[in-house]
């Protein structure tokens, strides 16, 4: 089965959760994907405020939770899971606003990392939590608020953004329809996405979804902006946290990352030679192999 069939059959299974917010399976698929047979499930919980929260769980071993991004849903990962199932239980979730997930009226960045506790508390047991630019930030706020995170991914957070007064702009696009045209500004002059990287991003069958969840970047961006992780939160955070930032990814990001390393005591920062701001899709090997080690050590 190729990826985006694969991909497909997840996002059309059958949801199943119980009123009080406990996670009963869906369906079994089973998959003869390279190497091996993949279980994959779809699961819903119930956040704080009430709010539905997707993910799709696969894969056996210890449980991995992925958090992705601005724009997108969980298929952010879709070139890294196959290789990441092989080794762990992976739970990669649907930010709320985009994906299976449901949205709230009142945003607030709080119920995110309420979002990531009610996956984590799903789980049941200590969980390796991975996230990506913003899903970084909340993967982090998570961290600091709960117990239940034995080892922390962070990817390019954007800690301190310089985006200050775009995200006027880009409610205003919105407003005028021109969601595919705010999206395209975002990732080439907020992200600094290489044209290259744009184009291929543009060809896959997920970009009609980031173009849908257009209306979450102006929220996200303002939390960006203003974003400062608590210091002495940072200096008491004893979770081994692992930074991974692109060699090649823009001076904002090199700064953000290296300020959280080091703030975090427990922190490693590691280099992705040649890479940006998404790896997971660059480099799939790259990625995985860093991933990898850090949490099998």
């Amino acid at each position: 089965m190729n990826r985006r069939s694969l991909w497909a059959t997840l996002l059309c299974a059958a949801i199943a959760v119980s009123a009080s917010g406990t996670v009963e399976p869906a369906p079994i698929r089973q998959d003869a994907e390279d190497e091996g047979v993949i279980e994959e499930m779809i699961e819903t919980v119930r956040s704080k405020d009430g709010t539905q929260i997707s993910f799709i769980r696969i894969g056996t071993g210890s449980p991995l939770v992925l958090v992705h991004g601005s724009t997108s849903d969980h298929t952010r990962f879709a070139r890294v899971l196959d290789a990441l199932s092989k080794r762990f239980t992976v739970y990669a979730m649907d930010r709320r606003g985009r994906g299976g997930s449901g949205d709230s009226a009142n945003y607030a960045p709080e119920r995110e990392f309420e979002d990531i506790a009610a996956v984590i508390a799903a789980v049941g047991e200590p969980v390796f939590l991975l996230g990506h630019s913003f899903g970084g930030i909340c993967a982090l706020e998570a961290t600091l608020r709960i117990e239940g995170v034995s080892k922390l991914i962070l990817y390019e957070p954007p800690v301190g953004a310089p985006s200050a007064g775009r995200a006027e702009e880009y409610e205003q696009l919105l407003a005028a329809g021109r969601d595919e045209e705010m999206l395209e500004i975002f990732l080439r002059e907020n992200v600094r996405l290489p044209e290259a990287e744009m184009e291929a991003l543009r060809q896959l069958p997920t970009w009609p979804a980031r173009v849908a969840a257009a209306h979450t970047v102006p929220r996200e961006m303002r939390v960006a902006e203003t974003y400062q992780p608590d210091a002495a939160r940072l200096a008491s955070l004893r979770v081994p946290t692992l930074l991974l930032l692109g060699g090649d990814s823009p001076l904002f990001q090199q700064e953000a990352t290296e300020r959280l390393h080091l703030a975090i005591p427990a922190s490693r920062l590691v280099i992705l030679p040649g890479q940006q701001h998404s790896a997971m899709m660059t480099a799939p090997d790259l990625f995985v192999r860093e991933v990898v080690a850090f949490l099998d050590e």
